[in-house]
């Protein structure tokens, strides 16, 4: 009996649903740096305390800039409203404003530019058929998620209008750990389209990775409320805070549950004690994974995340005793996210690709 293969279409569709993923990586590895540069724009913004400089949302019109002295001075007339300007800033020149106004005009300008690199190029993938069916509704949610992440920034910087000096650190934390979210799902999405030369890790490590990348993002939002609170800036020693492994009044304020989140020297305290955390258990999946799968990609990936959060630690004490400086900060906020990035990757490649859709045939 002879055989006889039907497969030259099948495989030419995979061959087509290959190069088709290439291009949806490649973009949205685009779309992550764009994402990364967002980010650090937002800390910079925050850190030169700009934020609060446009108080207006205006998601259409705001993408003009003052144009003339005229309109300068009518918007440096609605900084003058707001409690930051008369409490921090009172006597300001109209060239200072300036000077925080380009900050926020820029973050608010790359996250519309954010949306428009989501957006077109979905539509286009979609339009010409190069999307898989499973991944259109999570790439359409991607497009969602941002839309919704502008409304909490805004939500963010109301919070700082009417009453406040400086932003809700409830808000801040919810909005960077919201785009902390987006990052995730981009760089997961992306992940899952590679090509893998090792199969899948074994459940135990799959799910220990997905943990360790839920522990550096909750380990960011407590970083949030670090900088929401400005504790960065007292109790700058290491490793005694305040003189001591365990700082005493740390729950003085009532109700109890408050302290973990008004209390800039609690939350310094749960930053710190949380990090440690973080690092014993990116040490214990390490050694896991090497006993699970020896001399594997994943044992390596493992490794390298422990490298990493190492790092990330050593720079959380440098910007400590550099008393928050806004470089040192700054640095600590980037190396969180490329942290945050790898351990989403290392989640995902524990897990494998996503299986190709198209199948192939063959008849006898």
């Amino acid at each position: 009996m002879s055989a006889t293969t039907n497969t030259a279409a099948p495989i030419a569709l995979r061959d087509k649903e290959r190069r088709d993923r290439t291009a949806v990586r490649i973009w949205l590895y685009a779309v992550l740096v764009v994402l990364f540069a967002l980010v650090m724009v937002g800390g910079a913004t925050r850190m030169t305390g700009s934020g609060l400089s446009i108080t207006e949302w205006k998601p259409i019109h705001g993408v003009i800039p003052p144009l003339n002295q005229a309109e300068w001075q009518e918007e440096f007339e609605k900084y003058q409203q707001i409690p930051q300007y008369e409490q921090i800033n009172k006597g300001m020149t109209v060239d200072e404003f300036k000077g925080i106004f380009w900050w926020e005009w820029a973050h608010r300008l790359l996250a519309r530019g954010v949306g428009f690199l989501v957006a077109i190029p979905l539509a286009f993938f979609w339009v010409t058929g190069r999307l898989e069916r499973r991944l259109k509704p999570r790439l359409a949610g991607l497009l969602a998620l941002g839309g919704l992440q502008g409304f909490i920034g805004w939500w963010m910087v109301a919070s700082g209008l009417s009453e406040r000096v400086s932003v809700s650190q409830y808000r801040l934390a919810i909005h960077l750990t919201f785009a902390c979210i987006i990052v995730m799902a981009v760089a997961y999405i992306a992940r899952g389209l590679a090509t893998y030369s090792e199969p899948p890790a074994d459940r135990r490590v799959q799910r220990f990775a997905g943990v360790m990348a839920l522990l550096v993002l909750f380990q960011i939002y407590l970083g949030a409320l670090v900088a929401g609170l400005h504790a960065g800036l007292s109790y700058n020693t290491w490793p005694l805070m305040d003189g001591a492994i365990v700082p005493g009044d740390l729950l003085l304020i009532e109700p109890v549950w408050r302290n973990f989140f008004e209390s800039p020297k609690t939350v310094q305290f749960v930053h710190r004690m949380f990090a440690c955390a973080v690092l014993v258990a990116a040490l214990w999946h390490a050694v896991s994974t090497t006993r699970i799968a020896p001399r594997t990609t994943h044992a390596r990936r493992a490794w390298l995340l422990l490298g990493l959060i190492l790092c990330q630690a050593a720079i959380g004490v440098g910007t400590l005793l550099a008393q928050a400086h806004m470089h040192w900060a700054l640095l600590h906020q980037g190396f969180a996210l490329i942290v945050l990035i790898f351990a989403t990757a290392h989640w995902r490649g524990a897990k494998g690709a996503y299986p190709l859709e198209t199948t192939v045939e063959v008849r006898t």
